[in-house]
């Protein structure tokens, strides 16, 4: 079935050149129709909204805020408009991060235009787009992810409960006398919690901790009891 309606894009990459090029190519399409350009990342989330885009394509490579970046703005701010990000290479990593920031899909620029052009009606129809040739590295990245995070909640089940409030701070940006007038302790004290943490975690320094608290959600709630 094809698409009902023109789709309105709005095209972001801060060389004229390849604006101007997207823009020729995609207003050739019956179904497609570009109804603004941006330059910078900021510039793109306000011409999504200002033209109403059902589709933003976006380069990961913009000044000022990145394609993730503006993905996570334009999933928050403008309605209806879905993202498709355009990167310079298939870092796994950089596609994830894509998709969990907003973004509907990811298109490498060295595949075709037609290929782009299909990834932008496949999008308007609601379907997540990835070319054939990342879907490996994306799932083995995804599961590698999910068994760090797995091994992460156990190492945390060796804290005790005050250990593990002591590690959300952490992990939220607090230091020793920070965490020590949260939680109504003397600083002493918090050192003393955070040297058994990192003994229990095998790790060597805060850093490493607060890294571990984050990648297992633990600074979440840390930023959600202060918000």
């Amino acid at each position: 079935m094809g698409v009902e309606t023109t789709a309105r894009v709005i095209v972001a990459d801060g060389q004229s050149l390849v604006r101007q090029a997207l823009r020729i190519a995609l207003e050739a399409q019956p179904d497609l129709d570009v109804v603004g350009e941006a330059h910078s990342g900021c510039q793109a989330v306000a011409e999504a909204s200002r033209a109403a885009a059902d589709i933003a394509l976006v380069s990961m490579e913009l000044p000022r805020c990145d394609g993730i970046e503006v993905a996570l703005r334009i999933s928050q701010e403008v309605e209806h408009c879905q993202v498709l990000v355009i990167g310079q290479n298939g870092d796994p990593h950089h596609v994830l991060e894509a998709l969990e920031a907003g973004a509907s899909g990811y298109v490498s620029r060295d595949q075709p235009i037609s290929e782009l052009i299909e990834a932008l009606r496949a999008v308007r129809r609601g379907e997540t787009v990835l070319p054939q040739t990342m879907l490996g590295s994306v799932l083995r990245t995804l599961i590698s992810r999910r068994r760090e995070e797995r091994e992460a909640a156990a190492l945390l089940s060796t804290l005790s409960k005050r250990e593990r409030e002591v590690l959300t701070l952490l992990g939220g940006g607090l230091g020793h006398n920070e965490i020590a007038r949260e939680l109504y302790i003397s600083p002493e004290t918090a050192r003393t919690h955070i040297k058994g943490i990192l003994l229990k975690l095998g790790v060597h320094s805060r850093l490493e901790a607060a890294a571990l608290a984050r990648k297992s959600g633990l600074a979440h709630e840390a930023e959600g009891a202060n918000a």
